[in-house]
C-alpha cells in the first residue's frame, strides 16, 4: 500500500493565505517542508481522502493523474476538506476521460447534501456517484474495506475518520478530530494497525477537543499500544498543522521524532509492505 501526502496543513494553509504573522513569515523564508497546503492523501493511485481547494495544485505539483481515482472519501464538509465544485470538471467539455471511469464519493449527510446542491445533472448522470455514509458503516470499495467512525471535531456535523484495509494492511485516517469519542475507541479495538495518521493542529497546546496537538498525539499513540491496536512496527504520523501552533517542521520533529512519530510534509511518501 502506497500513501502520498498531497497536503499537510489546516484550513488556512501555511503560510496562511492572508497572514503576516511571524510563523507564516518564518515558513515563507525557510521554505521546503514548511510550505504546507490543505490536507489530503492518495492511497495507491485509486483512492483519495478529501478534496481540498488545493487539489488542482496537488495534481500539478505532485504529478498525479486524478482521472485514475475511483474512490473519494470525504471526512466532513468543511471547505478545506471538501470543494465539491471541482467535481463538475470531470465531464465534457472540461475533461476528456480516456477510461470513462465513474468516481464514487463517500461522505456524511452534509457532504451528501452539498453534492446534490453543487453537482450538475450531467455530472451526476455521467461522472460522479454519491454514497452517503453513517458512523460505524463498513463497506467495500474495490479492493478496500472501509469502516467509518465518529470524530470529535464539529458539534454541528457528524464528522468521520476512516479505517481503510486492503486485506493485508490496515490504516487509520484520524483527522480532523480531537480525542476520539469512547464509542470510536471501542470500535478501534477490532483492528490492528500498520499505519496511524493523527491530527496535530494544536501543536504545543495541550488542548484535545476538536483537534489534537503534540500531547494528544502522544497520548493517543500510547493508548493504542496499550490496547494492542498497534505494535512497535506500526507507523505513526502527525499531520494537519496550523501556523497557530507555531512550530516549523524541524521543531515538530524535535518533539515527535524521539517518540517514534513521523511529521508529515507535502509530498511525503510511505510504502507499507504486505505482512
Amino acid at each position: 500500500m502506497r500513501i502520498l501526502f498531497l497536503g499537510t496543513a489546516a484550513s488556512e494553509g501555511w503560510p496562511a493565505v492572508f497572514c503576516q504573522c511571524q510563523n507564516c513569515e518564518r515558513a515563507r523564508r525557510i521554505g521546503g517542508k514548511n510550505i504546507r497546503t490543505r490536507s489530503s492523501i492518495i492511497i495507491n493511485s485509486d483512492l483519495k481522502v478529501d478534496l481540498p481547494p488545493d487539489t488542482y495544485y496537488h495534481k500539478i505539483f505532485h504529478n498525479v493523474d486524478l482521472a485514475k481515482i475511483d474512490f473519494l472519501l470525504i471526512t466532513h464538509s468543511h471547505q478545506d476538506h471538501f470543494y465539491p465544485e471541482e467535481l463538475n470538471m470531470r465531464v465534457e467539455p472540461f475533461a476528456k476521460l480516456k477510461n470513462g471511469k465513474v468516481l464514487t464519493v463517500y461522505g456524511n449527510e452534509k457532504v451528501h447534501e452539498k453534492l446534490l446542491n453543487v453537482l450538475t445533472k450531467r455530472t451526476l448522470e455521467n461522472s460522479v456517484r454519491i454514497r452517503r455514509v453513517e458512523p460505524f458503516d463498513s463497506f467495500r470499495m474495490g479492493p478496500y474495506i472501509v469502516t467509518s467512525l465518529p470524530a470529535d471535531h464539529d458539534k454541528n456535523e457528524q464528522c468521520l475518520i476512516y479505517v481503510i484495509s486492503d486485506g493485508e494492511r490496515t490504516i487509520l485516517y484520524g483527522h480532523d478530530s480531537g480525542w476520539f469519542p469512547q464509542e470510536t475507541w471501542d470500535k478501534l479495538a477490532d483492528f490492528k494497525f500498520d499505519l496511524v495518521i493523527f491530527d496535530c493542529t494544536n501543536g504545543p497546546s495541550p488542548e484535545i477537543r476538536y483537534h489534537m496537538g503534540i500531547e494528544g498525539v502522544l497520548r493517543a499513540k500510547e493508548k493504542m499500544v496499550e490496547m494492542g491496536l498497534a505494535s512497535n512496527d506500526t507507523i505513526f504520523i502527525a499531520t494537519h498543522f496550523s501556523h497557530n501552533g507555531g512550530l516549523l517542521h524541524e521543531e515538530l520533529e524535535e518533539k515527535l521524532k524521539p517518540k517514534n512519530v513521523h511529521v508529515a510534509y507535502d509530498e511525503m511518501r510511505i510504502d507499507i509492505p504486505p505482512q
